[in-house]
């Protein structure tokens, strides 16, 4: 039903010259689209919870024909946002297209955190919880091996994983615009400075980092783009139901962020962005060094041309720093969140991913 304001604009719009009318429909379009319709819905592909702990999950998505090939895959993301990036809806999903393929697809989902887990810190993700749902995967699906993606902070911290746990049979690990090299991170660099950001008083002050401020500064990086891009965009094309579709599912994940558990973002700004020790083997996880060279596992390192978060120079570092013999690093013409959705993630993100593991997965 339409609301007062709309039905004023549709007035409007009939007294308007001719000339106007176009633009005017696009704009009361585009408000209809932000005040009154449902969000969509997300995450569709059919999944089954296998492990918990805390307020982690790991899913094993129903196959959708028979397994062809031996090797599962975990899917690990970020602690920051939902992982349905992912599964965003059906013929734009990253699972659905692996299920599609006959692989045997699982999900780390780490949940929302709550006040009382403000304590986490990378160690326990990183020495606990991945671990184990490796482990939990290898049970579940009785294969000899298990192939390993992390997307953006996900496969920085799969790789710390992989280092420090050699003795788990992991054949394949694909990163996807994941950082490993903080010695130039562009306007981040500026923001995180300890000279200028107070770390310490941040985390202390707030305990769990919220999202919010987590957004604010990843859209800082492009104030222009991020914060009125999308709104312009959409009323210039708001008549084309696709893009509409579209940019509501990107706007809901965007929006959808979760708190950063304090002592986990203290690490991660202070070890990775102002000290930058992962890359010059100073990292230490609970008490051990975290050695890049452990990882001889085959390894895709995909990195995205228009990356401005994990820029393709961070992403590349990790080639010469790890001992693998099958190693392929990929730049994609995309963005940080269009390398997994959108018309360039389904034509060509999606593939190499798929071809890549095919061969390595028997």
């Amino acid at each position: 039903m339409a609301t007062p304001y709309i039905q004023e604009w549709e007035k409007l719009i009939k007294s308007m010259p001719s000339e106007y009318k176009s633009s005017a429909r696009r704009f009361k379009r585009a408000y209809e689209i932000v005040t009154t319709e449902a969000e969509p819905e997300v995450g569709l592909t059919p999944k089954e919870v296998i492990w918990k702990k805390n307020k982690a999950k790991l899913y094993r998505y129903t196959p959708t024909q028979d397994r062809l090939h031996k090797t599962p895959i975990l899917l690990v993301y970020a602690l920051i946002n939902k992982p349905y990036i992912l599964d965003l809806t059906p013929g734009n999903s990253l699972v659905e297209y692996l299920l599609e393929r006959g692989f045997d697809v699982y999900l780390l989902d780490w949940g929302t955190p709550g006040v009382e887990d403000s304590g986490m810190k990378l160690d326990d993700y990183i020495m606990d919880y991945i671990p184990r749902a490796a482990k939990k995967v290898l049970r579940h699906s009785k294969a000899p091996n298990l192939s390993v993606l992390g997307y953006c902070m996900g496969g920085t911290m799969t790789s710390a994983f992989a280092a420090l746990h050699d003795e788990l049979p992991i054949k394949n690990l694909i990163f996807m615009t994941s950082p490993f090299d903080f010695s130039d991170t562009g306007l981040y660099g500026a923001f995180l400075d300890e000279r200028y950001f107070n770390l310490d008083k941040a985390v202390d002050t707030l305990g769990n980092i919220p999202p919010e401020m987590i957004d604010f500064g990843n859209k800082m990086l492009k104030p222009i783009t991020n914060f009125y891009g999308p709104y312009v965009t959409l009323v210039d094309r708001s008549e084309n139901q696709r893009f509409v579709e579209s940019w509501k599912l990107m706007q809901k994940w965007v929006a959808d962020g979760i708190p950063f558990p304090g002592e986990a973002y203290r690490q991660w700004i202070r070890d990775f962005y102002q000290q930058n020790k992962l890359i010059n083997g100073e990292l230490e996880i609970r008490g051990q060094k975290v050695d890049l060279k452990n990882i001889k596992a085959n390894i895709l390192n995909i990195a995205a041309s228009r990356d401005h978060i994990a820029m393709p120079h961070q992403v590349a570092a990790l080639m010469d720093a790890v001992s693998s013999k099958d190693k392929e690093y990929k730049l994609l013409q995309t963005g940080h969140v269009s390398v997994v959705f959108g018309p360039k993630a389904v034509k060509e993100t999606y593939p190499t991913i798929g071809d890549w593991l095919q061969k390595r997965s028997k």
